[in-house]
C-alpha cells in the first residue's frame, strides 16, 4: 500500500512585531530642536553661525514656543537641508545625523529592506531613530559638561535609556528618559547668536551732541 501523502513542513509561527511608540509633532520637534541648538554652538561656527543657518533655526524656535509644531518641523527640515550644504564646515559625528539624508539612486531590489512589509520597515525605522536619539543625547550632554552647562543630573537618565533600549527596545520608558534630557538641555543651553545681528547705530542727534 502506498504510504501516507507527504505533508508540507509545518511553518513556525512568526513572532509578532514589537509595537512602535507613536511620536507627537511636539515630541518630534523637541527631539530635533535641542540637538540642533547644540550643533549650532559647536566650534566650526566660531560662536556665530551664518544667518542662512540661523533663520530656519529661529523660525523653528519661535514656532515651537508658540505651540505650532508643524511649522517647527518644517523649519527644522529647512535647517537639515542647510546643514547638508557643502559650503559649511563639516559637522562632527554624531551631529551629522541632523543633516538631511539624500540616498544615492539605486534600483529598488538593491535595497536590503525592499521585500519587507510597511510594518516591518516602520519597526526598523523606529529602532534607527531611537539609536540616533540616544547617541545625540549622549553627545549633547558631553558637550554641556565640557562647556560649564549643568549636566551632572543627566548622566543617569542617559544610562537608564541605554539599558531600556537594550532590554525593552524603543519603549515609552526609553523616550521618557530621552525627553527629560532634551527638556533639561533646552532650558540650560544658551541659544546660538546670529552673526548678522548687530547693535543698532546711535541716533544721529545723539552722535552730534557727543561730538559737540
Amino acid at each position: 500500500m502506498p504510504g501516507p501523502p507527504n505533508r508540507p513542513p509545518e511553518k513556525t509561527p512568526e513572532a509578532p512585531l514589537p509595537p512602535v511608540v507613536p511620536e507627537s509633532a511636539q515630541q518630534k520637534s523637541l527631539r530635533r530642536l535641542v540637538p540642533s541648538r547644540v550643533a549650532l554652538l559647536l566650534d566650526p561656527w566660531k560662536g556665530a553661525p551664518n544667518p542662512d543657518l540661523m533663520v530656519p533655526f529661529d523660525k523653528a524656535e519661535a514656532a515651537y514656543q508658540a505651540g505650532d509644531y508643524s511649522a517647527a518641523l518644517s523649519a527644522l527640515d529647512q535647517l537639515s537641508i542647510r546643514f547638508a550644504e557643502p559650503r559649511w564646515p563639516t559637522l562632527p559625528d554624531p551631529f551629522r545625523l541632523l543633516r538631511v539624508s539624500i540616498p544615492a539612486p539605486m534600483p529598488p531590489h538593491w535595497d536590503p529592506h525592499h521585500g519587507l512589509s510597511p510594518a516591518e520597515k516602520e519597526v526598523i525605522r523606529a529602532r534607527r531613530v531611537a539609536n540616533e536619539q540616544l547617541t545625540l543625547a549622549g553627545a549633547c550632554v558631553a558637550w554641556a559638561a565640557a562647556h560649564q552647562v549643568a549636566s551632572d543630573d543627566l548622566a543617569r537618565p542617559i544610562e537608564e535609556a541605554k539599558t531600556l533600549l537594550a532590554t525593552e527596545g524603543e519603549s515609552v520608558g526609553f523616550y521618557d528618559r530621552i525627553d527629560a534630557v532634551w527638556n533639561a538641555l533646552r532650558e540650560r543651553v544658551p541659544r546660538p547668536k546670529n552673526s548678522a545681528v548687530r547693535a543698532p547705530p546711535p541716533p544721529a542727534a545723539a552722535t552730534e551732541a557727543e561730538e559737540a
